[in-house]
């Protein structure tokens, strides 16, 4: 009698083991899940403006590596979006400085991609950093930095290996020139409504907006004249024997945490993420690369009419595109965290 009723036991327990395992799996599975719309059809993101702009992408047939660096600004965007309607139900953003940074942060993104359903007259502007008429040999659009790439090409003291790390710098420079001059735009369409103000409410909450995105231009000013100052130095200098870092987004971290009051064991520690952090940014380039290559395979394949290589290809190809999406997410949300982390230990500001 005992020993069945312990079988009867044993069957219990192992009906249970089997119906959790299999919840458990179904679980994952949902989670693991793609979003979906009202219509539940599968999208790419949770956000009904990022899928529009994801769409759009496509359409437009952006290049590979810039649809899979679009891909992860949209994922950090919608990360971000998430967590401040988290907050703001909360009731944590009553300032209204989340909602507009989150905005801001949006129309860069529509700019840098150029889906802001305008013409890039940015250059044409005499108040944007770029006041010059574009000649042939130009390299990076803004005299300033020809100016200093020519002389750092000419002056013998780096190696090739070296140029190529100095012109990520200037190209990552330039990056940082656009992004500021997008933020000037938002900032100028900001001043515009402010005027058309009637109502006393609305007009204080609208320079509030105002106060942050003035804020935003002064700081990203300021890293644009320390960054400059660095590419100056460094083309007189030459790269030191002590150079930590290769990477431009690393280097930049970097200089953020020499001139915060972050202590030398701080410094330490930190120096070692940034190591780790710029392997995975290497990483990510290797990829970015090899699916440059896979398209242009692709692509070559398609021309020949072989169907069966096309597929075999295409497959390469997709595997190597969600791959690299997946890396630029993670190395972006590592940036972002590395920022983050250095600001909140309390970066000596200067205001300007």
């Amino acid at each position: 009698m005992n020993f069945w009723y312990c079988m009867y036991l044993l069957t219990i327990l192992i009906s249970l083991f089997v119906i959790g395992a299999m919840a458990g799996k179904y679980s994952k599975e949902i989670n693991e899940q793609k979003a979906s719309d009202k219509n539940n059809n599968q999208v790419e993101f949770r956000i009904a403006k990022l899928n529009q702009v994801w769409e759009k992408a496509i359409r437009m047939q952006l290049a590979p590596v810039r649809l899979s660096e679009l891909h992860s600004d949209l994922k950090i965007q919608e990360k971000d979006e998430l967590q401040w309607k988290k907050l703001k139900a909360e009731g944590l953003d009553e300032d209204g400085e989340r909602e507009a940074k989150l905005r801001r942060n949006f129309n860069i993104i529509l700019a840098k991609y150029g889906m802001d359903g305008k013409k890039d007259t940015r250059a044409l502007d005499s108040n944007r950093l770029k006041d010059h008429d574009v000649k042939d040999g130009d390299t990076f659009d803004d005299p300033r930095l020809d100016k200093l790439w020519n002389k750092a090409k000419t002056s013998g003291k780096f190696s090739d290996e070296e140029l190529q790390t100095l012109q990520r710098e200037f190209h990552h420079h330039k990056d940082k020139i656009n992004e500021y001059n997008i933020v000037m735009d938002t900032v100028s369409r900001t001043e515009e409504i402010h005027k058309n103000v009637i109502s006393p409410l609305e007009g204080d909450m609208k320079e509030h907006v105002l106060h942050q995105k003035h804020a935003d231009l002064k700081q990203r000013m300021r890293g644009l004249n320390q960054g400059f100052e660095r590419l100056r130095k460094i083309t007189h200098e030459g790269y030191g024997a002590d150079s930590e870092f290769k990477e431009p987004r690393v280097i930049e971290l970097w200089e953020m945490a020499k001139r915060s009051n972050l202590t030398e064991v701080e410094l330490d520690s930190l120096k070692e993420e940034l190591r780790h952090f710029e392997t995975k940014v290497e990483k990510h380039q290797h990829y970015q690369e090899q699916l440059e290559l896979s398209h242009q395979k692709l692509k070559h394949v398609e021309a020949l009419g072989d169907n069966e290589h096309t597929m075999r290809n295409k497959e390469k190809y997709n595997a190597l595109a969600e791959k690299a999406r997946e890396m630029g997410y993670k190395m972006k949300k590592h940036l972002q965290d590395l920022t983050n982390k250095i600001s909140q230990n309390g970066l000596q500001h200067n205001e300007l």
